[in-house]
């Protein structure tokens, strides 16, 4: 499993958004957006969280 952190860039922000400095990090899982932050540090915990998730499933199946 893939899961990616990055900061939306500009092309993708609305002009109301961008205007009042908005900033927005988006979490990626296998190429699909699973999770929008607007700070660093939440979108960086959730990722973690996602690929802590991951490891516990698949130690699961490994042991069935």
């Amino acid at each position: 499993m893939t899961v990616k952190v990055s900061e939306r860039d500009d092309a993708h922000m609305s002009h109301e958004g961008l205007a009042a400095g908005v900033r927005i990090w988006d979490v990626h899982q296998q190429d699909l957006l699973v999770g929008m932050f607007h700070n660093e540090q939440d979108a960086v915990a959730y990722q973690r969280e996602l690929e802590a998730s991951e490891a516990q499933r698949t130690a699961s199946d490994v042991h069935n």
